[in-house]
């Protein structure tokens, strides 16, 4: 109940503040306003749904959806682009603390398991998908009165976006858990070299849509090279970034918290301005300071964490604010379906693996649980193929964002069932005494 009163407050704060005369500087005040208000209005959501059991990333996501302009409309679809940058910065964080959690001789160890369940449930996952949506091709818009090759074309284009995982929501529960154990490894695991996988095989499947179903936008499609060096220019940049940090840890190691906040900044910009992947180049990194540095990576980590804390908070209200409920509603009975296929070929697919890699149980049993949720990596993809197809495209990213938003309020509840379920989760003043988690550090408002 308090929690409830003080959320209620700071909605009162926030509209009477909107309502005042902010004179010539409205716009960058009302941006900063609305940073201030998710950091503190999402974290006391996040703890109200703990009251229930579910995880804190639902309550910040929850907390985006009232507050957007879905809802009570306090997040303007203005103020959602305005704070772009902060999303961007909390997806190259996310990427490095994911590498960092990397650690060689785990993958080698457990290379067999996490490649075989890997490999099993997202061919099965694509599979199903695209023979869903040509099934129900008369139901997809973007679909509608295409001959039967340009309907597979476009159908098997679509599940290579849809298949893919969420390494941000995965961070974020295990952070908040504090879960070690297989299932949470295994999980980390395949959602990180999935980004991989999925990025090559969308970038292929575009090429031969463009050939196939030729569009009327003037850009033209990445060239062969283009995406070798995304893919092969992010490891190099990712390794040499990765060895600089190592150096500065080894070597200097001071004011390891504004060092954190700006490795993950440049990180981003250095990425951008080489024109590669920014969540693979971050992840190389993050493996290459964990793996490479014998002493003091730990310490980065931390104060990295803390850092990052408010980022991360607006970063999932954000991604909530963006969700248009509108439009999940006209086209939900499709979406529903969408979202149940996959769920239920990612859980096949994985058991499948299991028994062909001679998994553990717990594994076998709860890991595709933590593979539901989607974002990051999946809106970049849906929105290169909106600029490639202007028209079906753009119905294309309808459909998917309403998919995108049913699975990062499902997926969130079913990771931390399967951590529970597994007893992963560390619970009481075992867990406290680790130190402050990525999306639960804010002082309490």
């Amino acid at each position: 109940m308090r929690r409830a009163i003080i959320l209620l407050l700071l909605w009162g704060g926030m509209e009477l503040l909107l309502s005042l005369d902010l004179g010539d500087h409205a716009a960058s005040s009302e941006t900063l306003l609305v940073f201030g208000f998710l950091i503190l209005a999402a974290y006391t959501v996040g703890e109200i749904v703990t009251v229930v059991q579910l995880p804190k990333v639902t309550g910040y996501l929850a907390a985006g959806i009232l507050f957007g302009p879905s809802a009570l409309g306090v997040v303007s679809l203005h103020s959602i682009a305005e704070l772009a940058p902060v999303s961007r910065l909390a997806v190259a964080l996310i990427a490095f603390l994911a590498g960092a959690e990397l650690r060689w001789s785990e993958l080698r160890d457990r290379a067999r398991p996490l490649l075989t369940m890997l490999g099993a449930e997202l061919a099965l996952s694509f599979v199903a998908l695209v023979a869903l949506l040509v099934g129900a091709r008369a139901y997809v818009p973007f679909l509608a009165g295409l001959p039967m090759p340009e309907t597979v074309v476009l159908a098997s284009l679509f599940a290579s976006v849809a298949i893919v995982h969420s390494p941000a929501v995965v961070m974020a529960l295990l952070t908040e858990t504090r879960a070690r154990g297989p299932v949470a490894r295994t999980t980390l695991g395949m959602v990180l070299v999935a980004d991989i996988v999925v990025v090559l095989l969308f970038s292929g499947l575009l090429a031969v849509t463009r050939t196939a179903v030729p569009s009327t936008a003037s850009a033209g499609g990445p060239s062969l090279g283009l995406v070798a060096w995304e893919i092969g220019g992010s490891l190099l940049v990712g390794a040499a970034l990765g060895g600089a940090i190592a150096l500065y840890m080894r070597f200097v190691k001071r004011e390891l918290l504004l060092f954190a906040i700006v490795v993950t900044f440049f990180g981003s910009e250095i990425a951008r301005l080489a024109h590669v992947e920014v969540l693979l180049t971050l992840l190389v990194a993050g493996f290459v300071v964990e793996n490479g540095t014998k002493q003091g990576a730990a310490e980065l980590l931390h104060a990295m964490e803390r850092s990052a804390a408010p980022v991360f908070v607006v970063f999932f209200a954000l991604a909530g604010a963006a969700i248009i409920v509108r439009d999940v509603l006209l086209i939900w009975p499709i979406a529903v379906a969408i979202v149940a296929v996959r769920a239920i070929a990612i859980r096949f697919g994985c058991q499948i693996g299991a028994r062909l890699s001679k998994a553990g149980d717990l594994e076998r049993r709860y890991v595709w649980m933590g593979l539901v949720a989607q974002a990051g990596v999946a809106i970049g993809l849906v929105a290169v193929v909106s600029e490639a197809y202007p028209e079906r495209g753009s119905q294309m990213a309808t459909l998917f964002l309403a998919v995108i938003a049913i699975n990062q309020l499902l997926g969130p509840v079913l990771s931390r069932i399967a951590l529970k379920r597994a007893g992963e989760i560390q619970t009481g003043q075992g867990a406290a005494s680790q130190g402050e988690g990525v999306v639960a550090t804010p002082a309490h408002p």
